[in-house]
């Protein structure tokens, strides 16, 4: 019996490993698409000889400076934000936590318009910085105010909505108040847009991307601990408390760097750990690598959506992952009140 129980979940990890397998390939077909189509559509061949440096046409300045940092830029806050939420949803033990919803992501909006509209000739260096010391005070405030006697993972989630709401109100507050001239930009990062994303900007968020999701998937054993409940995880020499904050700190930190070059992106933090969750079970091993990739996917089709659906108008990418993400926020929250 052991014996068949051990092969049976070698079988079932060999296949989440295939189904990560396939997707990645699938994000990689997903990222030569978006590079060939926008307002000028390129053929397949001149992209690919782009990527290997051998496109003599003039389609290689489109390809290379203007859509592969928009690209990448899809990819690496995608994966952020995803993994974010995934590891969010594992420390709270709440399916409906993600960094929107707790108001991170609103903190970080917060720090940075008030970066911008303070503060003239600042460096783009410092935006990541600043974005993730707003959302670390927003999650310290949504911790603390949601202490009674422990944390309750339905209070945080409620408070959270309250603090992203007033966060909402402030950076409003913030834009009013600062000089007209930067309304436009602000505004237009506020809705969530990669639109003008270019090699400044990849350089300031891939060291976030690259240090924090490596870290997060170190510590996906302890989130599978944690996920046994409280008492069973001291009892099996969890450290929770630390363990908790580490995780919190990773997550805050994507997430704020994300936010700090893109706006606010909604959802995709509750919708990548769900699929991910669906696709290959419950070890957080499996979840946070097939979030990073699902995610990334997710921010690459909204992104390609509001470059093709609407031409000549380029729709911001968070309008479209709103569009998603809020009504399966409802149903995920119907479905919990029916559960009860």
């Amino acid at each position: 019996m052991w014996l068949e129980g051990g092969s049976m979940h070698k079988r079932k990890t060999q296949g989440a490993v295939m189904i990560i397998a396939g997707f990645s390939l699938a994000m990689v077909a997903l990222t030569v698409v978006c590079l060939s189509f926008g307002g000028t559509n390129i053929p397949f061949r001149e992209t690919l000889l782009s990527l290997v440096g051998q496109n003599e046409e003039a389609s290689d300045l489109i390809i290379i400076q203007f859509r592969l940092p928009r690209i990448l830029a899809a990819i690496l806050i995608g994966a952020a934000l995803a993994v974010a939420g995934a590891v969010l949803q594992g420390v709270i033990r709440n399916p409906l936590a993600s960094p929107d919803l707790l108001g991170v992501t609103g903190g970080a909006s917060v720090a940075v318009v008030a970066f911008m509209t303070l503060l003239t000739g600042y460096s783009i260096h410092w935006i990541p910085a600043i974005a993730v010391a707003g959302a670390f005070l927003t999650a310290l405030i949504n911790y603390v105010l949601a202490w009674k006697k422990g944390i309750s993972p339905f209070r945080l989630v409620l408070i959270g909505i309250g603090i992203s709401t007033a966060m909402g109100a402030l950076t409003m507050f913030l834009l009013i108040s600062g000089p007209a001239y930067l309304a436009a930009q602000v505004l237009n990062w506020m809705t969530g847009s990669i639109y003008g994303t270019n090699w400044s900007y990849i350089e300031v968020l891939w060291p976030w991307v690259a240090i924090f999701i490596p870290l997060s998937f170190l510590y996906a054993k302890e989130l599978n601990v944690q996920s046994l409940g409280e008492s069973t995880a001291v009892g099996l020499g969890s450290r929770l408390q630390l363990s908790r904050m580490i995780l919190l700190f990773y997550s805050v930190a994507l997430a704020g760097a994300a936010v700090g070059v893109a706006g606010m992106i909604s959802f995709i933090g509750l919708l990548a750990p769900h699929m991910a969750r669906r696709l290959v079970g419950h070890s957080y091993k499996l979840i946070i690598p097939l979030s990073a990739v699902l995610g990334a996917m997710i921010l690459l089709l909204a992104d390609l959506a509001g470059r093709m659906l609407f031409l000549p108008l380029d729709i911001p990418a968070g309008v479209f992952t709103a569009g998603i993400g809020a009504p399966f926020f409802m149903y995920l929250l119907f479905k919990r009140n029916a559960a009860r």
